[in-house]
């Protein structure tokens, strides 16, 4: 075994002995690109890599076009640091409980997080409840802000009747990192409710998610 081999089983080693609070950042970084560049010492590349983009949080939110702007980082390492989101997403949803009650806006909330967790565009789900706010389906029914021509409340109102919903809640993020609700969101918001109520179908909440935070409209007192 070389001198590079025993330090990738050193690492490796400290990581699953002692856990990644043993490591440093680049070191991090080093070990994931283990599996993508064999044959490489990855140390330098994870150290170009935080240099550039300043934060691990910062690499992981990288698009794959600007991760292989890194000397180093070819198209095999840009595909697994991409996908290390979608695959913590997954992980985050696969623990939301189909059924769960969701009986208060906290807990609405940090239901809808997940579904939002590191979205690089503003995405809008419609959230179906039964008469005992038991979660019957999130539907996502557009990829673009509600300022967006292409929002549509049929698809709103499909989702409901699909999921045979009491009640749905509305929820979208702002890619900003600020939640405060902007004039086109009040508006959509209206517009949906507007729709809903001859339905028998109520819109319990329009719910803003920014990063790991949220806003509440019902919450603000905008439905009165």
């Amino acid at each position: 075994m070389g001198e590079h081999d025993g330090h990738r089983k050193r690492l490796r080693t400290r990581f699953l002995e002692r856990g990644p609070e043993s490591l440093q950042d680049a070191e991090i970084l080093e070990l994931l690109l283990f599996y993508a560049l064999p044959r490489q010492d990855t140390y330098p590349i994870a150290e170009a890599l935080l240099d550039h983009f300043g934060t691990i949080a910062a690499v992981l939110d990288a698009s794959r076009s600007d991760l292989k702007a890194v000397a180093g980082i070819g198209d095999a390492a840009a595909a697994l640091l991409y996908l290390i989101n979608p695959l913590a997403r997954r992980y985050l949803l696969s623990r939301s409980v189909r059924g769960a009650a969701l009986t208060t806006t906290q807990a609405c909330g940090e239901y809808l997080l997940p579904y939002f967790f590191g979205a690089k565009e503003e995405l809008v789900y419609v959230l179906c409840l039964n008469a005992r706010c038991e979660v019957l389906g999130c539907r996502l029914i557009q990829r673009g802000g509600l300022n967006s021509a292409s929002f549509s409340v049929r698809s709103v109102v499909e989702a409901a009747i699909g999921c045979n919903a009491n009640s749905v809640v509305l929820a979208h993020n702002h890619t900003s990192g600020v939640a405060l609700p902007s004039q086109a969101d009040y508006e959509a918001t209206r517009c949906v409710r507007d729709i809903l109520t001859p339905l028998d179908i109520l819109l319990a909440d329009h719910i803003i998610v920014a990063d790991n935070d949220f806003i509440s409209l019902a919450d603000s007192g905008f439905f009165g």
